[in-house]
């Protein structure tokens, strides 16, 4: 597992750099080249998501640099440049970091948006047969058939010689036929992809064209979803109904107890999918809860700093909002930096201790929970059923 990002500041010569490529785009490749490699990276996501394409393809060798971006952060990237200019980022993209595309881009509330993946394989497959197979390994089966079945249909020769196969149909191997499933769809794209597991991995591509004959989408959906959340989880994203208990409620003597002493500061570390560079170090915010983190002792600091990213994601995950967008991050850190200190502050005036001690005697999402309840029309978001439970599927 990493820790947090190292203390370094690199915004200012992220700016530079920036500032140096929109006057000479020779000199700022010279100042990035200069650099050591995790200083490129740190300069690309210090960068805003739509110039990180550009610096990318500043850098003497990019596809060592891309693998080391953090894989919420590529997706941010790919979508800031645009899919269909995308294709060369994707080519060096890991297995871990194309899943993750597809799991926070290509989801349309608990099953996945096929729209989304059409869009997403028309780029991948931009990027040549390696890449392509590459991204059909890493995503999961499930997935990776219901995008088929969305597209294609696909009938088994029976070798009887009234059979014809239908209008338009075509086969790879003289066995499967397939076409498309809507009018006017010339699924070139499928196309491509079937021919390319055919070739590569000829186990996967007979799975798949079984699986668009007789597979369920229900049990697909169910198992994709299954699989996502496992993954999801492990990135610090819990399952909707776990993060909506961060809008629980409390009696109005719970929100102003503390701990005699204390709480545990052993952190709860994960790899994390976004680039957050000194996020408990910052003294001078304007929220009461980064200020007293800033006081903390080391170990304490670094446990608060996962346990604030993991608050960050449950609200993400609790306000239902789209975990592939750039803008969704700053959003929940904002919120739960907003209550949370509200919540610190209470606690703090209620047992007559200052912001430091009470933070170190409660939890941080406890602190949420105090600043929600004090406000519950203001923090709880618009929408509370379950994503998905309103037919979106």
């Amino acid at each position: 597992m990493q820790g947090p990002p190292a203390p370094i500041d690199v915004l200012p010569e992220a700016r530079r750099i920036l500032a140096l490529a929109r006057r000479d785009e020779r000199e700022a490749e010279r100042a990035l080249a200069a650099l050591p490699l995790p200083i490129q990276v740190a300069v690309v996501c210090e960068a805003p998501a739509a110039q990180r394409a550009k610096l990318l393809g500043l850098l003497p060798a990019p596809e060592h640099a891309i693998p080391m971006l953090p894989d919420a952060e590529l997706v941010f990237a790919v979508k800031a440049s645009g899919l269909d200019d995308a294709s060369w980022l994707l080519a060096s993209a890991t297995p871990r970091q194309i899943a993750t595309c597809f799991d926070l881009d290509a989801w349309a509330g608990l099953a996945p948006d096929r729209a989304a993946l059409s869009q997403w394989f028309a780029v991948i497959a931009e990027a040549g047969d390696e890449t392509l197979v590459r991204a059909a390994h890493a995503i999961d089966a499930e997935v990776l058939a219901l995008f088929l079945r969305s597209r294609i249909e696909v009938a088994l020769d029976p070798k009887d010689e009234q059979w014809q196969a239908p209008p338009g149909a075509r086969t790879l191997e003289g066995q499967f036929w397939f076409w498309a499933r809507a009018d006017g769809d010339d699924v070139e794209d499928v196309a491509t992809l079937l021919d390319a597991l055919f070739r590569e991995d000829y186990w996967l591509y007979f799975r798949m064209m079984q699986a668009v004959m007789w597979e369920l989408e229900t049990e697909l959906e169910e198992w994709s979803l299954r699989w996502r959340s496992g993954r999801l989880a492990d990135l610090g994203f819990p399952e909707w109904d776990d993060a909506m208990r961060i809008y629980g409620f409390l009696h109005a003597e719970q929100r102003d107890v503390l701990a005699e002493r204390p709480v545990d500061v052993a952190a709860t570390e994960w790899d994390l999918p976004v680039w957050i560079p000194n996020l408990p170090a910052i003294a001078g915010g304007s929220h009461a809860i980064f200020r007293a983190a800033f006081d903390l002792a080391p170990e304490a600091r670094r446990a608060f700093f996962y346990a604030f990213v993991a608050l960050a994601n449950k609200v993400a995950v609790a306000d239902a909002l789209p975990l592939g967008d750039t803008e969704t991050l700053p959003r929940s850190i904002e919120k739960a930096a907003r209550f949370a200190s509200a919540g610190l502050e209470h606690v703090a005036a209620r047992n007559a201790t200052t912001l430091v001690d009470a933070l170190a005697r409660t939890t941080v999402e406890h602190l949420f929970r105090v600043g929600a309840n004090l406000d519950p029309d203001a923090a709880r978001p618009a929408r509370t059923d379950a994503p998905g439970d309103d037919g979106e599927r």
